[in-house]
């Protein structure tokens, strides 16, 4: 497995690849990309960490694990490839940011326009089986997705963690809120969306004024 991670994660992540832990989770993850379609595309897996660099890190979000389908996942959570058709949880999320930032509702699923500003889109899982959500959670990378958000918790100030449903709630354990902000809500999934527990939590501004009161520049949503 190729760690393709841009070189300023290297000081603050570097220990991890070296521990058993992780050269058991590479080896999982090479036999598993032999032996059967996963996603997203190998060179991929770390896409969250290359287009997003660490020094530039002002805003983390959570996801769980990589969307299963043919052509969706691309490294970034929530994010699908251009041209691809937007999966329910992202339509929700845009639908939220038409609402609350009154940016029309975008072409494109690919989130890679946030990761460049300074968003990390990380899922807790990197790699998933084709069509088996959740196939290739408890193999390791949460143990890594958990050291690089406790990296960011004690070496930067002032990020937004935004932590969408009950899953990247527990997450909140991991950062230091005495220096960062965390924001939560439902999960932008249908099942909690229409429940009344997503639309309406005003994130992306409130994200957005968070970063102005610090002398950041906002995220264009």
């Amino acid at each position: 497995m190729d760690v393709n991670i841009h070189p300023s994660w290297k000081p603050y992540l570097q220990e991890e690849f070296s521990q058993p832990y992780f050269t058991e989770l590479a080896s999982f993850v090479k036999d598993a990309y032999a032996t059967s379609t996963c996603y997203p595309p190998a060179k991929q897996i770390f896409s969250a960490f290359e287009h997003c660099t660490f020094n530039e890190v002002k805003v983390v979000i959570i996801g769980q694990d990589p969307y299963h389908g043919p052509g969706q996942a691309n490294g970034l959570c929530f994010s699908v490839n251009d041209g691809i058709p937007h999966p329910p949880s992202l339509i929700n999320i845009f639908k939220e940011i038409e609402t609350d930032v009154n940016t029309p509702y975008p072409k494109s699923g690919n989130l890679e326009r946030w990761a460049k500003q300074g968003v990390l889109l990380l899922n807790a899982t990197l790699t998933v089986k084709a069509h088996t959500a959740g196939s290739h959670q408890k193999k390791g990378w949460e143990t890594f997705t958990d050291a690089v958000i406790q990296s960011i918790s004690k070496e930067k100030e002032n990020v937004v963690f935004l932590l969408w449903g009950g899953f990247a709630k527990k997450k909140a354990s991991l950062i230091d809120k005495t220096k960062h902000h965390i924001l939560t809500s439902g999960h932008p999934s249908p099942l909690s969306a229409n429940r009344g527990y997503w639309f309406g939590n005003k994130h992306f501004s409130k994200t957005n004024s968070l970063l102005e009161q610090v002398g950041f520049v906002p995220i264009v949503w």
